[in-house]
């Protein structure tokens, strides 16, 4: 029968195998996170560092860079169809041009960041964080942004028709001759945004805040849920189209301001 020193260094050599058994497994976890592979369709990047690379046209559709850091990294022109970027970090990165389509990038966040002239049909970008965004031309009809952080972010020119962008931070956004056609802005803080020249037919603004919101020269005749209220604290002016039954407050138009907006 062995002694209890045999068996307490039988225990002892139990333990250091146990512990060199977790060490292995989780070093083929990582190895299996496929972190070192080269892009490719549906290679997975989830929480790798792969910041400042030139990924610049690459096709990454289907891959999973869900908590991937991104940052100042070159997609250009990329391939991230049906991609999973949940939580990804892209502050500076470039995505002009990329296509985005069916990209779920629930939570997604980063400052600066440049999707100019991207395509994101059908994608989701739930609660991202994308303050002072580049969506200049970008594609984005159907695209959910509730609960997002969009403020000062530039959205001129871009495809916005059929978005739930309810519950968001638009404060100073820009959206000029965006088009807005059937957006959902309920209880959406449209602060000092811009809205000259943008398309609004059947937009609900139901409960949307718009102090000092530019809609001089908008048709907003079409839109849906526009008060008074509202529209007391907004600027417009002789050219604002507004629907039937509401008056252009008396305080319109509105003086000069300065929005503050500091690159």
């Amino acid at each position: 029968m062995p002694t209890m020193r045999e068996r307490a260094k039988r225990s002892a050599g139990s333990r250091r195998l146990g512990a060199a058994l977790v060490l292995l497994l989780a070093s083929a976890g990582n190895a299996a996170a496929g972190c070192g592979d080269n892009p490719s369709p549906g290679v997975s990047w989830a929480k790798c560092d792969k910041s400042r690379l030139i990924l610049a046209g690459k096709d990454l559709s289907g891959s999973d860079l869900s908590g991937t850091m991104l940052f100042a990294t070159d997609l250009a022109r990329a391939n991230l169809s049906q991609s999973k970027m949940q939580r990804a970090e892209l502050g500076q990165a470039r995505l002009a041009g990329a296509n985005l389509v069916g990209a779920d990038m629930e939570k997604a966040h980063g400052t600066r960041t440049n999707f100019e002239g991207a395509n994101f049909e059908g994608a989701r970008l739930f609660a991202g964080e994308f303050s002072r965004g580049n969506f200049k031309g970008a594609n984005l009809p159907n695209v959910v942004f509730v609960n997002s952080e969009m403020s000062r972010s530039d959205f001129s020119n871009a495809v916005l028709s059929g978005a739930d962008m309810g519950r968001a931070e638009f404060a100073r956004a820009n959206f000029a001759s965006a088009k807005l056609d059937g957006v959902s802005l309920t209880f959406t803080n449209l602060a000092r945004a811009d809205l000259r020249g943008a398309t609004m037919a059947g937009t609900d603004l139901t409960g949307s805040y718009l102090f000092l919101t530019r809609v001089q020269g908008t048709d907003l005749s079409e839109t849906k849920g526009l008060d008074a209220e509202q529209l007391a604290i907004a600027c417009g002016d002789a050219e604002t189209k507004l629907p039937d039954g509401i008056t252009a407050p008396a305080g319109w138009p509105c003086p000069d301001y300065d929005d503050g907006d500091e690159e």
